[in-house]
C-alpha cells in the first residue's frame, strides 16, 4: 500500500476530505465539529498508518482534555483487587484536574492497538510488564505516558510514578531482625517485574545489613505443601515472608501450606508480607507495608497533565511514594 493520503481516510471515515483536513491540521480555525466526526477522523487514521508531516508528532495538535488509560489487566476489577484503588484514585483525580478519561480495552498489547492511545492527549499504562516496542514508538513520537509502577525498560525512559518497595521491604526484615529472627525464608513469584525485584533487592540488603541467614524461593505456589513449611522449620527458619502481587497466589498458597502442617502464626512462625495480604484475608492482621495506590494513581495522572501541558520547568518524570509500615500482629518475638 502507497502512502496513505488525506482522500484514503476521508472515504473510511464517511466524511468529506476539508473534514479530514481540518481533523488533522487541529482546527486552527475553529471549524464546528463534533466530538464523534473528530474521532471517527482519527481512527480511520491510525487504521490506515497515516503518518503525519513531520512537523507535527501527533494527529491533532489541540488539546480535548482527554486522558487514556491501558491496563494490561481486565480495566475493571473486582473492587477487592489490588488495580481498584489506583483506577479510583485516577478517576478523582482526573475529575479533580477537569479531565475526561477514556479506556482503552487491553484484548492484545499488539503495537497497532496500543497506537491507538493517541486518540487521547496523554496516556497512563497499569500492568507488571510493558510491550517495550509499542512504548518506544510512543515516546519517539512525543507522545506523553506515564507508567504506574517503576519501569527499568528503554535505560529508564519511560515516566512512571511508583511505590518505594526497595525501603519498604528492607523495612520489614530490619523489624523482624529487632525481633530476633535470624534465620527467614522469603517466597517470591518468579517472573522479574521491577515491582518484584524492588522488594527482593530490599529484601537481601537488610538482611545482609543484620547479618540474616536468608533463603529466597522462587515459586507460583503450585509447589508450596506442608512438607515444604515443615522442612522450614526443621532447618530453623522462624520467619516466612511472601511478595504481594495482584494474583495473591504466593500467599494464599503459603497460608494454604501453613493451615495443612498444623503450624500457627505468629506462635511457631512468623509471617510477613510485602505489601498486603488479599483482600477478605482472615485471622490476625498480617505485618508488612500499605502501598499507597490511590495517591499511586492521582500522583500519575498530575504527572500526565504536567507532560501534556508543560508550564515552567520540567517535571521530574520518575517518582517513588514512600509506603507505610502495618505492624500487623504476625510478628512475634524469637525468644
Amino acid at each position: 500500500m502507497g502512502k496513505v493520503r488525506q482522500a484514503d481516510i476521508a472515504r473510511v471515515a464517511g466524511v468529506s476530505q476539508a473534514t479530514v483536513s481540518v481533523v488533522l491540521g487541529g482546527n486552527r480555525t475553529g471549524v464546528r465539529l463534533s466530538e464523534r466526526t473528530r474521532l471517527r477522523v482519527l481512527e480511520a487514521a491510525e487504521r490506515l498508518g497515516y503518518v503525519p508531516d513531520p512537523v507535527s508528532s501527533r494527529l491533532a495538535s489541540t488539546r480535548n482534555n482527554l486522558l487514556g488509560v491501558y491496563t494490561f489487566t481486565p480495566a475493571f476489577p473486582d473492587i477487592a483487587d489490588v488495580y481498584y484503588p489506583i483506577l479510583a484514585g485516577v478517576e478523582a483525580e482526573a475529575a479533580a484536574l477537569g479531565k475526561d478519561l477514556i479506556m482503552f480495552t487491553a484484548s492484545s498489547a499488539a503495537p497497532d492497538r496500543i497506537r491507538r492511545t493517541r486518540l487521547a492527549d496523554g496516556c497512563l499504562f497499569l500492568g507488571r510488564h510493558v510491550p517495550v516496542d509499542a512504548i518506544a514508538d510512543l515516546l519517539a513520537a512525543g507522545f506523553p505516558i506515564v507508567h504506574i509502577g517503576r519501569r527499568t525498560e528503554l535505560g529508564g525512559r519511560i515516566p512512571h510514578v511508583g511505590a518505594d518497595y526497595v525501603s519498604a521491604s528492607a523495612e520489614v526484615i530490619t523489624r523482624l531482625a529487632r525481633a530476633g529472627h535470624s534465620r527467614v525464608r522469603y517466597l517470591r513469584e518468579p517472573d522479574d517485574a521491577p515491582s518484584s525485584g524492588d522488594r527482593e533487592r530490599g529484601v537481601r540488603a537488610a538482611a545482609a545489613d543484620a547479618g540474616m541467614s536468608l533463603a529466597v524461593t522462587r515459586t507460583d505456589g503450585s509447589d508450596l505443601d506442608p512438607a515444604s513449611v515443615r522442612g522450614w522449620l526443621d532447618d530453623g527458619v522462624t520467619a516466612l515472608v511472601v511478595e504481594e502481587t495482584d494474583t495473591g497466589a504466593v500467599f494464599h498458597a503459603t497460608r494454604r501450606a501453613l493451615g495443612g502442617a498444623g503450624v500457627s502464626v505468629p506462635g511457631d512462625v512468623s509471617l510477613a508480607v510485602l505489601g498486603r495480604p488479599p483482600g477478605g484475608t482472615a485471622g490476625p492482621v498480617i505485618s508488612g507495608f500499605e502501598v499507597p495506590r490511590r495517591a499511586l494513581g492521582r500522583a500519575a495522572v498530575r504527572l500526565l497533565a504536567s507532560l501534556v501541558e508543560p508550564g515552567s520547568g520540567e517535571p521530574p518524570p520518575h517518582r517513588l511514594l514512600t509506603c507505610p509500615p502495618v505492624a500487623g500482629e504476625t510478628i512475634a518475638t524469637v525468644a
